[in-house]
């Protein structure tokens, strides 16, 4: 008897084996969900861009509400952390190209958390009616957070510009990048709830109507709403057309080092422009009536230095038309990344200085500090860039060119101010020598493609050493350069000054996503206030 009661008083004394299985069980209960959130979260990845299968993403996040539903705070927020480093690790790694991995690690470890937060709200709201809804507004929660702090905020990895070759992109003229996200993540979540529902009514034969209803509408509202979309976007030119021309007058070699060869990159694009002149002349090529020129293509500053303007001024008047400079200049004591507008007959007329300004690129946050880790790094931004402070519009011959530099274009107000500024055609100047062939540059191709839908309006990107491109205002790329090779486009394309429902809602869709992932998030925690109550009373 005195056995018995023991067994039946100590169970786990029963069997030697039986505590380890169950901690072998308890360790693939947790291991599992890890991979998966991880695994779900390069899923994410790859559906960006250089490759096309944007539809990944919806898999994707099919996956990773599986993983969050109905997890504590704790675990939700470890598996979202484990996504974002899925998701974050292969898709930033350009950032370390040419300082090592140190800061690369040091930016997903720091963007990362905003998506273990997400994870804990989404785990949070996953019990609610219409959950896909809360959940997919926290995501853009999310994104609106990481594109303000810190430093500014870093919007790469934005859902929407993984999407420049999907059925969604239409939806970037209805809400901007954020209604564009907000799309696809409730897509991903909704079926995964349809397909939660299906196994549901299998074992028990039931399903609530309401929750059906939610779990379709979640995947075919913005299928449908993409598809009404493409009234939005469109090619009439509006205002005429401008023969443009881009110039990728390629860099002496790669990394950062070619800065030190500051002359010999400006010389680079003066002569791609007069070998274009000569075309030109010959009749081979259509006159354009106006040329860009990519960020850094005079780095040597032309208002101090004679050479540099007559390199500038003979390409120039070569070609007949002005031409808008990438220029680093100093006024005042402070350092500036400029485009210039350069006439042929009248030189440099207007200026615009470029907002944001890239962290530890184009100045350095934490200085001080940073520079007691490893003074290597403080070495390669030895002086900080200063910030514009207004938006720049270019009166290019009759068109008015909207300038968005390289690192701006991931920003939707930086964009969005050119347009309400009067913008006719957008110019994203940019130099991408510094990160090899890393998928950097196809990643931003991308960022220019959704703005072109976001605003309908053509947009143009002339870079040093390549992707150079010409896209139409529903996002096709109609031509493109190869990368480290000197090159030219030139293309009629069209000019309009129409607004997208985008362009004149500006920050009030994002605003207001944020504000539905704050009800549901409230929701969450009062039912789970009551709930507690209940139990204690």
């Amino acid at each position: 008897m005195t056995v018995t009661a023991t067994s039946v008083d100590r169970p786990d004394r029963l069997e030697p084996s039986a505590a380890p299985a169950s901690r072998g069980a308890r360790l693939l209960r947790r291991l599992v969900p890890a991979v998966t959130a991880a695994l779900s979260g390069v899923l994410l990845y790859v559906s960006f861009p250089p490759r096309t299968v944007w539809w990944l993403a919806l898999p994707a996040f099919a996956v990773f509400g599986w993983v969050l539903r109905g997890r504590s705070r704790k675990a939700a927020f470890g598996l979202g952390y484990l996504f974002g480093l899925g998701f974050l690790l292969p898709l930033l790694v350009w950032t370390g190209v040419e300082v090592g991995p140190g800061p690369w690690l040091a930016l997903v470890a720091i963007e990362a958390i905003f998506v273990a937060l997400v994870g804990v709200g989404v785990a949070a709201v996953s019990r609610l009616p219409a959950w896909p809804v809360w959940a997919a507004a926290l995501w853009i929660a999310g994104e609106a957070a990481r594109a303000r702090v810190p430093f500014r905020g870093f919007p790469w990895g934005k859902i929407a510009f993984g999407q420049a070759d999907g059925v969604f992109l239409p939806l970037a003229a209805v809400g901007g990048t954020p209604v564009l996200s907000f799309g696809v993540v409730l897509c991903g979540f909704g079926l995964y709830e349809i397909v939660r529902l299906v196994l549901e009514r299998r074992r028990s034969g039931e399903v609530r109507r309401s929750a059906a209803a939610v779990a379709l509408l979640s995947v075919a509202v913005p299928v449908v709403g993409a598809l009404a979309a493409r009234t939005l976007v469109s090619d009439e030119a509006q205002n005429g057309t401008a023969t443009v021309a881009v110039i990728q007058g390629n860099v002496p070699r790669l990394g950062l080092d070619f800065n030190s060869q500051r002359r010999a990159v400006l010389d680079y694009h003066a002569r791609e422009t007069e070998r274009l002149a000569a075309e030109v002349k010959a009749g081979k090529v259509a006159r354009p009536d106006f040329v860009l020129w990519p960020e850094n293509s005079s780095d040597v500053d032309p208002f101090a230095n004679a050479d540099a303007a007559a390199v500038i001024d003979r390409a120039a008047k070569a070609i007949g038309a002005p031409i808008s400079v990438g220029g680093v200049v100093e006024r005042d004591g402070k350092l500036y990344n400029e485009q210039i507008l350069w006439d042929p007959e009248k030189g440099p007329t207007q200026t615009y200085d470029k907002r944001q300004v890239q962290p530890f690129g184009e100045y350095l946050p934490l200085r001080s500090l940073i520079g007691a880790i490893n003074s290597d790094w403080t070495s390669m931004v030895r002086k900080d860039f200063s910030r514009g402070t207004k938006p720049g519009v270019f009166d290019m011959d009759d068109a008015k060119v909207g300038l968005v530099t390289c690192y701006e274009a991931a920003f939707d107000w930086a964009v969005r101010s050119e347009v309400t500024d009067g913008a006719q055609l957008i110019s994203v100047p940019s130099n991408n020598a510094t990160f090899d062939r890393s998928e950097m540059t196809y990643q931003q191709l991308a960022m220019s493609r959704v703005r072109a839908v976001e605003h309908s309006r053509t947009v143009t990107v002339p870079v040093t050493s390549g992707v150079s491109a010409i896209i139409m205002p529903d996002g096709r790329i109609t031509q493109k350069t190869g990368m480290f090779v000197a090159d030219s486009l030139v293309q009629k394309v069209p000019l309009r000054s129409s607004q997208t429902p985008a362009t004149k809602l500006g920050i009030l869709p994002e605003t207001a996503l944020v504000l539905v992932a704050a009800g549901g998030l409230g929701w969450a925690i009062g039912a789970g206030v009551r709930s507690r109550r209940n139990a204690a009373g």
